[in-house]
């Protein structure tokens, strides 16, 4: 077959083409972006004055002056640099929400602050007040006055986002303001330890100190999150960095432009995962749902009928395959509100009809809980301490832990043992005419009461095991 005879000079040219074509087919146009968007994002000056409690520990007492060691200790203390507490100040980014001056930000950048400055893309600065803020979120929502319009930005649908796509971060890291960077999304509705209320967008973008509060763009230019934290041993920019999706963050924007606070739904349970043993334990197919291992007194759950060992598979029509993403579908309902509840319980589906109720103040009353659950029975027990059974408690407590299948379970010396293969247990008799009937093989739900909480574990006894 003849071949096609190409002039030398047009082969570079192909190439060239070629080469642009795949580039501009591959990588988004973030200078558009940049150039568009920018200018709605702000940087966040912080001040604070130092407070009594910043002294350091080396600010002395009087030496009274007929002292022996007066002349020492003054000459001492005389050679000392001021240890006089300075004012604090930081730096942080936000967004322009509306031309009138509502700014978001983080709330962490803005605690304890007494002043906040807001710089905006021509170098003006303007003074701010911080209209609320929510530490369960970490967003702020602040004001400046202006007689000017100011560019804002543009507020995404978090529902059309998708790990893989490509993300844009605008903000002051280290104080180099409306720095870029690029990434993508690497997972959605990630939970992470001590933030059971916001369900982030993890990105690979470059966030480092001083991004807090900035934006998070798609492709289209809208804000879909906003960058909040790090994840980091060194703590700069190590690959993951995550952000308040823009739904949960505008819903508490405008709690607080209406209030000045947040109110979210309190459910009243302390729950835990379900492991591939506890699944089996519980004789579900899969693991799934958040298994209930406390139901608080006198609140919605325990109104509703909850009880400990259930297995919530779904709230208010949202499936729940991990315990993690109970918390956040609780605390976006509105305290009042009556929503359904699927649960499994004893093997049988069933629906509860739950009327939330504000999530106290009390962390120890919060909404959930997400317990450990240790998956590992030669133990000694005894009866109850008597200040425990004072206070309502019942079951065995564990004297001695020793090499078996109880410690392969993580039962721990001093735990309380309130339920075994879904009995209740009452006293040490009892409890060993339970440990008797258990079947080998297979794995049984223990209910341990540590440390004021409860968790379940899944207990195996093995088939060799008299």
């Amino acid at each position: 077959m003849p071949r096609l005879k190409q002039p030398l000079w047009l082969v570079p040219a192909l190439a060239l083409f070629w080469a642009t074509s795949v580039q501009s087919a591959e990588y988004p146009d973030f200078m558009t972006l940049v150039e568009k968007y920018s200018p709605a994002v702000v940087s966040i000056n912080t001040k604070a004055e130092p407070k009594e409690k910043d002294r350091p520990w080396r600010n002395h007492p009087p030496i009274p002056e007929n002292s022996p060691f007066f002349d020492y200790f003054k000459k001492f203390f005389d050679q000392i640099p001021n240890l006089t507490p300075q004012p604090r100040s930081s730096v942080g980014s936000g967004f322009i929400l509306s031309a009138d001056g509502y700014v978001v930000t983080n709330a962490h950048v803005v605690e304890d602050m007494d002043s906040i400055i807001v710089g905006l893309s021509d170098r003006t600065e303007l003074p701010a007040e911080v209209v609320g803020k929510d530490a369960r979120s970490d967003i702020a929502l602040l004001k400046v006055k202006t007689d000017a319009s100011l560019p804002t930005v543009k507020i995404g649908d978090i529902g059309k986002a998708k790990v893989g796509q490509w993300v844009l971060a605008i903000g002051s890291p280290f104080g180099f303001e409306r720095s870029a960077t690029q990434g993508i999304i690497s997972a959605l509705g990630r939970s992470l330890p001590k933030d059971s209320y916001v369900p982030f967008i993890q990105t690979d973008a470059a966030v480092n100190p001083g991004n807090s509060g900035g934006p998070l763009f798609n492709l289209d230019g809208e804000v879909i999150g906003v960058n909040s934290q790090i994840y980091s041993r060194s703590g700069g920019y190590q690959g993951l960095s995550f952000a308040v999706p823009i739904d949960v963050a505008m819903e508490v924007v405008n709690q607080l432009k209406v209030g000045g606070k947040v109110s979210r739904g309190w459910l009243g349970v302390m729950i835990q995962e379900v492991t591939p043993e506890l699944a089996q334990s519980f004789s579900l197919d899969k693991p799934r749902g958040a298994l209930v291992g406390q139901v608080l007194p006198d609140s919605p759950a325990q109104s509703a009928g909850v009880q400990v060992g259930d297995i919530i598979v779904a709230f208010n029509d949202q499936p729940i395959q991990q315990s993690s993403e109970l918390p956040p579908l609780v605390g976006r309902i509105r305290p009042g509100s009556s929503v359904p509840l699927l649960l499994i319980r004893e093997g049988k589906e069933q629906t509860l009809t739950i009327k939330l109720e504000e999530l106290p103040e009390d962390p120890s009353s919060q909404l959930a809980i997400t317990l450990p659950s240790s998956n590992r029975l030669g133990l000694v027990v005894s009866e109850l301490p008597a200040d425990q059974k004072k206070d309502g408690a019942q079951g065995v407590w564990v004297k001695e832990v020793n090499e078996g299948p109880a410690a392969s379970a993580g039962i721990r010396t001093g735990d309380i043992i309130a339920r075994l293969n879904n009995v209740e247990i009452t006293d040490p008799a009892q409890f060993a005419e339970q440990v008797k009937q258990l079947p080998t093989g297979r794995p049984v739900p223990a209910l341990i009461k540590r440390d004021n909480g409860a968790l379940f574990l899944a207990l195996t006894v093995p088939e060799k095991v008299e």
